[in-house]
């Protein structure tokens, strides 16, 4: 059986861009474009007497700006938006909320870590590339002309955002919101961001996922260079088990990528399973000293374009460390080059 059909997507296709549609009482699914591979965003617009809360926003493209006007001048049946929740820090879902923010008059809601690390990050707009950054991806194996590339490309991450609000209200795990006339239940997810914030409503049955469980890609799991000895993938394992526990098995997944589905914890144990393969094969193939570099083909199924390289060297590293953690992986250095050696 493949992954696909162990799943069940009770909605046969996705809305049109800027179109939405009700998936639940007063839950509808909207999606916007992406300028990148994965080239869309599903967001989610909940609807209550009071007005309209959003879930994500969309990156900060003119065109995203255009179709979120077209849904504020024809979807919100005279209502307000009242509230804005983002999921986590990465511009596909935070890059419209300062936007939305100062259209409406909001204050964002969020989780702390990822709105300071979203600050931090935008800060390096404009800034060279940090000797320490350029050390770690020397150390993994890019060679000269991609680190001269990955220079050009260094504080790229505030491109797709509108400027920040100032101020934010923190949501944290166990917390709770009010939406569509429901509560929900706030579930921190770790290991794709660092304090990712997913929403599960009981008794309408539905979980908003965001990027922390999607039905037919997983999502990246990476080390950055600010945070080099970090164990993201023990932070991402531990998370689709404690989801594992937290959701029914029969809830209705909306992910921010994909089709809405049901089948939730098989496909949190795929996710499990498949990193958990990935890592043998990381094992076998550091029976002889590998880099980072040198690992990609037996965790990538696609060549790793210039394009993809931080994500390949930041997922790699994931695992790297994650063995190095459990004593099952030997580390040696030689020219500014780090090798892994099975133990």
């Amino acid at each position: 059986m493949t992954e696909k059909s162990a799943l069940q997507f009770p909605i046969s296709e996705a809305p049109d861009m800027g179109q939405p549609l009700a998936v639940a009482d007063g839950v509808y699914w909207l999606r916007m474009p992406l300028p990148f591979s994965l080239n869309h965003i599903n967001l989610w617009l909940l609807e209550d007497e009071a007005g309209w809360t959003i879930v994500d926003t969309g990156i900060n493209t003119q065109t995203c700006k255009k179709l979120w006007q077209q849904v504020f001048d024809t979807h919100l049946k005279g209502k307000p938006v009242h509230q804005l929740i983002v999921t986590h820090l990465h511009p596909d879902h935070v890059g419209l909320a300062g936007w939305i923010c100062e259209t409406w008059g909001l204050t964002l809601q969020m989780s702390r870590t990822d709105y300071m690390a979203c600050r931090v990050l935008m800060s390096d707009t404009g800034k060279p590339a940090p000797q320490a950054a350029i050390d770690f991806y020397k150390a993994a194996g890019v060679n000269d002309e991609q680190l001269e590339s990955y220079k050009k490309k260094f504080g790229g991450y505030g491109k797709g955002i509108y400027a920040m609000p100032n101020s934010f209200m923190r949501l944290e795990d166990g917390g709770q919101v009010t939406m569509a006339g429901h509560t929900w239940e706030i579930i921190v997810g770790k290991g794709h961001a660092p304090e990712h914030l997913c929403l599960y409503c009981p008794v309408l049955n539905v979980f908003i996922a965001g990027d922390q469980l999607l039905p037919t890609i997983s999502s990246n799991i990476s080390v950055w260079p600010t945070e080099p000895y970090s164990d993201p993938l023990k932070e991402w394992l531990d998370s689709c088990a404690m989801l594992q526990q937290r959701i029914p098995g029969d809830v209705l997944v909306l992910p921010s990528h994909g089709q809405v589905f049901f089948g939730a914890h098989q496909r949190l144990q795929r996710l499990i399973d498949g990193h958990e393969k990935s890592l043998v094969k990381l094992l076998e193939a550091c029976l002889v000293p590998q880099r980072n570099v040198d690992l990609f083909s037996h965790l990538f199924r696609r060549p790793i374009t210039d394009d993809v390289l931080t994500l390949a060297v930041g997922e790699t590293q994931a695992h790297i460390n994650y063995l190095v953690a459990k004593n099952k992986l030997k580390i040696s250095s030689n020219n500014g080059a780090i090798w892994y050696q099975t133990v």
